[in-house]
């Protein structure tokens, strides 16, 4: 999902804005005035693809987590009055029936209707042109906090000093090498006895990715120059995991209005617990859509935006040779539980076979067993190699 990251942001926010109309001494957030609002994620690029748009509720504070928005009608239309319709592929989430990209001579507006009939639509917004990015790159950095990790830098330049405003958007995807992998796994069999048997090598080494999920901003507007340079997207911190082997990040840049970056600024603000819970609470989060009725509140920006993306990798070693590697996910400790204990964990699929026991005394069993994280990397990631993938 391209927008998930801020869509994400809203869904950490909104719960709350609405909930508070200001902040008090002692905070006792007031559950039972919540009051439910449209959630609408919409990035149209310039790309020519099935866009996607995300609709979901609020949710008030103690609630597991948002809810979709199914059964809506959804359309992107054009100033010519071209109409390109979107169909819901997943709880809350809808795609363009048909591939398009944003042109640049055309305007485009927002246009919903909910399964219970309410209407919903947003101002228009145009096309600004592309800036590519010039590079991304990496560097072993220490923080101002005193974090030692990798920075993941851009540096973008625009001639024609008509662009100011930009947002980032990340996905990142790392090697993953179970460290107590081993070529046998213990099974129990019809009559409950141990057995050891081969197993598969696809359970070794897996690739996993994550979006990220903070709002990325940066401008130029108080520059001399339109030009970014050294540009922070991502920190790791060096004993972060995902670092340990193969780590790829594609970034995607995205060209804003002034508007919408104002937007996305504010949206960061709220995103943040000294802001939300200050004592100037700045109230509900406007944006560029509305509803036919005004009681019916919603939370979104329809952006129509030009985006340029690169992708980068880096081994661990490039930058930490002959350094300790990370700690794992989990501590990967051995053990020997007895042969009661080892059943039932065989039968929770929790554990996984390491080695004999060579030396069982009287509480040992006779298998040394690992956390299955340990010894199953399909535990956190998947077997199947990207297509875009590239070993060193």
């Amino acid at each position: 999902m391209r927008f998930y990251m801020t869509h994400s942001a809203f869904l950490k926010v909104v719960g709350s804005c609405i909930v508070l109309s200001s902040c008090v001494e002692p905070f006792e957030p007031v559950t039972e005035t919540f009051e439910s609002a449209l959630v609408i994620g919409a990035t149209i690029t310039d790309e020519v693809k099935q866009q996607e748009i995300y609709l979901s509720r609020t949710f008030a504070l103690g609630e597991d987590g948002p809810k979709a928005e199914r059964n809506a009608g959804v359309s992107v239309i054009t100033d010519d009055n071209r109409e390109y319709l979107f169909q819901e592929s997943a709880p809350g989430v809808y795609v363009s029936s048909l591939a398009f990209g944003a042109q640049p001579d055309k305007t485009y507006r927002l246009a919903i209707e909910t399964g219970d009939g309410k209407s919903y639509g947003s101002d228009e917004a145009q096309l600004i042109r592309a800036t590519e990015i010039d590079s991304l790159y990496a560097a072993r950095i220490t923080t101002d906090l005193g974090e030692e990790g990798m920075g993941v830098f851009i540096d973008t330049s625009d001639p024609s000093e008509a662009n100011s405003y930009y947002r980032y958007e990340y996905e990142e995807t790392y090697k993953i090498i179970a460290p107590k992998w081993a070529p046998k796994d213990l099974k129990l069999d019809s009559n409950g006895a141990f057995i050891i048997v081969p197993r598969s090598l696809d359970e070794k080494v897996c690739y996993a990715t994550d979006s990220s999920r903070d709002v990325i901003l940066a401008n130029t507007a108080d520059f001399d120059k339109n030009d970014l340079e050294r540009i922070m997207v991502r920190f790791v911190n060096r004993n972060n995991y995902i670092l340990s082997h193969r780590y790829s990040i594609l970034v995607r840049q995205y060209v804003q209005s002034r508007e919408a970056h104002t937007y996305f600024e504010t949206l960061r603000n709220f995103s943040s617990l000294e802001s939300l819970f200050s004592e100037t609470q700045p109230g509900f989060l406007a944006g560029n859509i509305s509803s036919q009725n005004e009681s019916d509140r919603v939370l979104g920006y329809f952006e129509v935006a030009s985006v340029d993306e690169k992708r980068l990798y880096f081994n661990y070693t490039n930058f930490f040779n002959g350094e300790k590697l990370p700690p794992y996910i989990v501590p990967c400790v051995e053990n020997s539980p007895p042969a009661d204990k080892l059943v039932n964990q065989i039968l929770l699929n929790i554990i996984k076979y390491f080695d004999v026991n060579q030396n069982p005394d009287a509480f040992g069993g006779p298998y040394i067993i690992v956390p299955r994280v340990c010894g199953d990397c399909t535990e956190i990631g998947s077997s199947e190699r990207p297509e875009f993938w590239i070993e060193a």
